[in-house]
């Protein structure tokens, strides 16, 4: 017999993970209050069924004190053999003759047991017209018939069939819970496992207690099973690349991000199944972030290509180049707008696109007329050239260093910076202050900040200032109300910091 069988939970008190079901059924039970129809919803492996096949027990041996008939109901009910409880697959029974046979079978009384049970597993697979057809034995049905409706999919049951139902939410089973059940079942079987063994399991298991049974199953035959072992017989999760992919991500580092790309395609796992795990992280990170008064924009951004990766993904010829393409993006810098040589190409096309009679009448002169002219004009005009420059010069070296002069002058100072993603960065701030020594910056967003406060990009920006504005100045960033950096806690989110103490 397999382990998941053996161990199957027989009374609610072996029941793991799912105590607010078992607490609330129990109480009704005693207290005579049980309903007549009940939903169980939860995903695969926590124990919807098995709960199912207890409250069965229950309610067929109410009202029945003959102790031995009592004992020959709940073998009976373990052992699936009782006239009095019916278990229906509605994956392979979904059709409206399955349900009014079913409905018609319901009109005679139990034979051995006080109730006659109807558990329906997989409920969400029946057919509309067979919803139908069971509302109104739902609704009001025999004083001796109860339903249990399981389901992995609540979202496809109609409203009208969980109105009639008392609804159950099966939730995942805790790791811990997992590990001291296998650790049990470990001791009993005579199975020599390790801590981190049993971990590794209980992880790959997703909260589920049926597979993690199941894969101890597997692998029990090894006389000593490690980590190791797990691992190259149920393959990798993926999630022990979750925290190095944020790392990569917050340091912009493509390489890497193709690297552990590759090394999730080569271990097998599903791509859309760690693009799950990888909105959850994220999703995780947004709810930490908010609780702390932090800036989400970015981590809105990541959900967003995370979410239309994970719809791309099941139809795209090369998945993991959807991947790829996600978490590269969140490396690139954003479109830069076009720069001032494409604007005046497009006004040099636009002149060279006009009629001849609209050019300048000088345009229209021969060529040793237009020399002849240009040579009169440089001559003429070369010492009021000088005497402009020298002017120009000592204009900006005259500027007051102060908040107006200096906005006129940033356009300037931004479309000199390089690289391109300091220039976009520095695009996004704000001047708070300027005195003869420093300028003070201001950013909404710490990413923006870090780019613009990093050491080689602010000495870059500090010699074009000291370019244009004549004046040698230290750029100091700052977030929002112009409190220094080191002076106040990050309000943005750090992704290798956050993901790290999310694992």
């Amino acid at each position: 017999m397999s382990l998941y069988r053996k161990y199957r939970p027989q009374t609610f008190a072996e029941v793991v993970g799912q105590d607010a079901v078992v607490t609330t059924l129990e109480q009704a039970a005693e207290q005579d209050k049980l309903a007549h129809a009940f939903l169980f919803a939860g995903s695969r492996g926590t124990g919807k069924t098995s709960v199912a096949r207890i409250l069965a027990k229950v309610l067929m041996t109410n009202g029945i004190q003959d102790e031995i008939i009592r004992k020959q109901i709940i073998k009976g009910v373990e052992e699936g053999n009782i006239v009095d409880l019916l278990e229906i697959d509605a994956a392979s029974n979904r059709g409206i003759d399955d349900v009014r046979d079913l409905i018609e079978k319901i009109q005679f009384s139990p034979v051995v047991a006080s109730t006659k049970v109807y558990i329906i597993d997989e409920v969400h697979m029946l057919t509309k017209e067979a919803f139908n057809a069971l509302l109104k034995t739902l609704e009001e049905p025999p004083s001796y018939a109860f339903f249990i409706l399981a389901t992995t999919e609540l979202n496809k049951i109609p409203a009208t069939i969980q109105s009639r139902c008392q609804c159950f939410p099966f939730r995942r089973i805790p790791e811990e819970d997992i590990i001291r059940r296998l650790q049990f079942i470990a001791d009993q079987e005579h199975i020599t496992i390790e801590r981190e063994a049993l971990r590794s399991i209980a992880h790959h298991a997703q909260g589920g207690m049926r597979d993690a049974i199941s894969m101890i199953d597997q692998i029990r035959t090894l006389p000593k099973i490690t980590a190791e072992d797990v691992e190259q017989n149920m393959g990798k999760t993926g999630s022990e690349y979750l925290e190095p992919l944020f790392v990569a991500i917050d340091n912009h580092d493509s390489k890497e991000i193709i690297e552990i790309v590759r090394k999730i395609e080569e271990a097998g796992i599903a791509l859309d199944v760690f693009l799950r795990m990888l909105l959850n992280t994220t999703r995780e990170m947004l709810h930490e972030a908010i609780e702390k008064n932090q800036s989400t924009q970015f981590l809105q951004h990541i959900l967003d290509k995370f979410l239309k990766a994970i719809r791309d993904v099941r139809i795209a010829p090369v998945p993991g180049l959807i991947l790829e393409s996600a978490l590269l993006s969140l490396c690139s810098p954003l479109e830069e707008a076009p720069s001032a040589e494409l604007k005046t190409g497009k006004k040099d096309k636009e002149r060279l696109s006009r009629p001849k009679e609209e050019e300048p009448q000088k345009h229209k002169k021969g060529k040793e007329e237009i020399s002849k002219e240009v040579e009169n004009e440089e001559v003429q005009n070369e010492p009021a050239q000088e005497v402009g420059k020298e002017l120009k010069e000592a204009s900006v070296e005259a500027v007051e260093l102060n908040l107006e002069n200096l906005k006129e002058l940033w356009p300037q100072i931004v479309n000199e910076t390089s690289p391109a993603p300091v220039k976009m960065s520095l695009k996004n701030a704000e001047l708070i202050s300027v005195n003869d020594k420093t300028l003070t910056v201001g950013f909404t967003s710490s990413f923006h900040k870090d780019k613009v406060a990093n050491t080689e990009a602010s000495r870059k920006i500090e010699e074009v200032m000291n370019k244009i504005l004549r004046h040698s100045l230290k750029l100091v960033c700052v977030i929002g109300d112009g409190v220094p950096v080191n002076e106040q806690p990050q309000p943005d989110v750090d992704l290798a910091e956050a993901a790290a103490e999310i694992f």
